[in-house]
């Protein structure tokens, strides 16, 4: 079974930590209370002093992670091309802000950082040698609606392989592999009114693989409103789903893979995922020999329930590595 250690994004307070109700300190001592062996961070969400580390953020980072026991593993950069007004940037400015996100991660002591797929497969081929020079393992996040099997994530992986580099690779997310609607989505829709004819229709198209456009064209013909076009979408966006996981597009990368964002949405009460397949994905994972980090990254923020679903998640996956 490898290594696999379970972690939490501290993502997953992103609405307890935007409103006050948990200061920085107070998210790292839940992740460790809830036994996260280690912590992702996304600098611009949380880093006083993004995107530089002063002397007095690492110490007080260091006095935290010894404090309460837990690791500070991994480092979310952000690629954000449209920083300027009046141009998207070019691939060498990508390139640079990347090599400052790889001395913030150093400085602080992250072994990983997570990329987007924003800064381009040749940019990531030449960020090797500095994720090397500075000891950080630098992922391209697989992130809906790609998957390890789409072109640009097969670019990705030619470059990776080529560099032969030890240092860039992938961070698949488990959003990437669902197979149903999401949950909340589904349920939000339907408060608003969404005719649950309509919102089994459109799931269809999905399935379907019918264009966007046409599946649009089709719901608005068949009276559809805005509560089932807000989740038409998602459907076709960053929270799509298809028949099957791409769990063989996953078995040929996994050489590749760094780290693990573990996306999830929805845990009942039996720790379920309603929509992600957790257990056949983790198995792939188990079967690689995988060392490292699934990162819980809850993502229904508005919900409330952040706390309540992250444990429920700890929970699951020591249940699913029987650990």
């Amino acid at each position: 079974m490898g290594n696999i250690r379970l972690g939490i994004s501290l993502y997953c307070f992103t609405d307890e930590y935007i409103k006050g109700k948990m200061s920085l300190e107070d998210c790292i001592r839940t992740a460790a209370e809830f036994g996260a062996e280690g912590f992702e961070l996304v600098g611009t969400q949380m880093l006083p002093s993004y995107p530089y580390v002063t002397d007095q953020v690492l110490g007080e980072f260091k006095a935290m992670t010894s404090a309460y026991g837990i690791e500070f593993v991994s480092y979310g950069a952000n690629t954000d091309r449209g920083l300027r007004s009046d141009r998207d940037l070019t691939e060498d400015e990508m390139l640079q802000l990347a090599i400052n996100d790889l001395r913030t991660a150093s400085k602080l002591g992250c072994r990983i950082m997570r990329v987007q797929y924003l800064l381009s497969p040749s940019a990531l081929g030449r960020l090797a040698p500095y994720a090397e020079h500075y000891g950080v393992k630098v992922g391209v996040e697989i992130h809906n609606p790609e998957t390890p099997s789409t072109p640009v994530m097969q670019q990705y992986l030619e470059v990776i392989a080529r560099s032969g580099s030890k240092y860039i690779g992938f961070i698949p997310d488990f959003g990437c592999f669902a197979i149903r609607p999401n949950k909340p989505h589904w349920d939000e829709a339907l408060a608003r009114g969404a005719p649950l004819e309509l919102l089994k229709m459109a799931a269809q198209l999905r399935y379907e693989g019918v264009p966007r456009d046409e599946a649009r064209q089709r719901l608005l013909s068949a009276g559809a409103n805005d509560a089932v076009m807000g989740a038409f979408q998602g459907m076709y966006g960053f929270v799509t789903f298809y028949k099957e996981p791409d769990l063989e597009g996953l078995r040929r990368i996994m050489p590749h893979v760094i780290h693990f964002h573990g996306k999830f949405h929805y845990l009942d009460e039996q720790l379920e995922e309603a929509s992600i397949p957790y257990p056949d994905i983790v198995q792939v994972i188990a079967d690689a020999d995988f060392d490292g980090y699934i990162m819980a990254e809850y993502e229904d923020h508005l919900s409330g329930r952040a706390l309540e679903m992250t444990e429920r998640f700890m929970r699951m996956g020591r249940k699913l590595l029987d650990k």
